[in-house]
């Protein structure tokens, strides 16, 4: 894809900015996990090797979760061992000790688990309270650093809850200062339901390292529900947050919270931070041919404006 589209955009650095960003990749899991259709475990595993040859670092690789709430997913045990040898990361959800000890059968590394800031979200998604929740997963987080093993800790509903609605920012504070106590060493903040705002964002941060949480430790996963999934990761950028997630082509929502759309698309991500002249590491023009190639095996454009416009040129 040799186009002068791809020179572009041209590089105007801002002020108070890092001089680079580790994008975390979630489109092979969080992405796939909510298609309607299953898709082969060869097509996800080539779809991790060609992110991983786009130069993305971190690729979240599958879930071990019960096959009869993911079933999307229902095959870790095959993919992982197709994946395991490539030079990238490739953390894995773990929503329990069995998914620990599965992941770690199979020579898991880095694992997450996966939190919430409410009542109502921690209910329909893991049918526990909060504090129910944060106990399960304390055995879980101790046996991985026992295991010497990169734990994350994913926050969903930081901004707001479809059923609660606004979420108070001390309250999204004390779940993420729980999850560092008991031994997580990075955190995601979600917007779950993509209805934060840049002035939100920004509050919570300051909130969170004013708990004395260091802001090394904090990556932001944002939905573009209301388009302002950008916006949001540049207010997060001026805090000092260098850890992006993101989705090939956009790929994702979230099955337990119906008015959830999109991640934020990996390919914009890249185009910002490239205008901004913050390095990712990542080639543009094989991540868009990866996610064109998703799209076809999907039967669906991506939803990436970045993709579009990209893809479109090329043609």
């Amino acid at each position: 894809m040799n186009t002068p589209e791809l020179d572009l955009p041209m590089a105007v650095p801002a002020t108070g900015l890092p001089a680079r960003v580790r994008i975390h990749e979630v489109g092979a899991r969080d992405g796939l996990q909510n298609e309607k259709a299953t898709v082969p475990t060869a097509v996800k595993a080539e779809f991790v090797r060609r992110l991983a040859g786009t130069g993305l670092t971190t690729i979240e690789a599958t879930s071990f979760v019960h096959p009869k709430w993911v079933p999307q997913l229902a095959d870790a045990e095959d993919l992982y061992p197709e994946i395991s040898g490539l030079p990238v990361s490739l953390p894995v959800l773990v929503p329990n000790e069995r998914g620990l000890d599965r992941a770690l059968a199979l020579g898991a590394r880095r694992v997450a688990v996966f939190a919430s800031a409410t009542e109502s979200f921690a209910k329909a998604n893991l049918n526990r309270t909060v504090d129910e929740a944060l106990a399960m997963f304390e055995p879980v987080v101790t046996r991985a650093k026992g295991e010497d093993v990169h734990v994350r800790g994913y926050l969903s509903m930081c901004f707001g809850d479809p059923w609660e609605g606004p979420v108070p920012i001390p309250q999204v504070v004390r779940v993420c200062r729980a999850l560092l106590d008991m031994g997580c060493d990075e955190l995601s903040l979600g917007d779950t339901i993509g209805v934060a705002t840049p002035g939100h964002v920004t509050a919570l941060l300051t909130a969170l390292t004013g708990a004395g949480v260091p802001v090394s430790a904090l990556g932001v996963h944002f939905h573009d529900t209301y388009g302002q999934a950008l916006a949001n990761t540049l207010a997060a950028l001026q805090q000092g947050v260098t850890t992006v997630d993101a989705s090939a082509g956009g790929l994702g929502g979230c099955p337990y919270a119906k008015s959830a759309t999109g991640n934020l698309a990996t390919e914009d991500l890249v185009w910002m931070l490239r205008g901004l002249g913050i390095d990712t590491g990542v080639d543009l023009g094989r991540l868009v041919a990866t996610s064109v190639w998703m799209a076809a095996h999907l039967g669906r454009p991506s939803p990436s404006r970045t993709v579009r416009a990209l893809s479109h040129q090329e043609s």
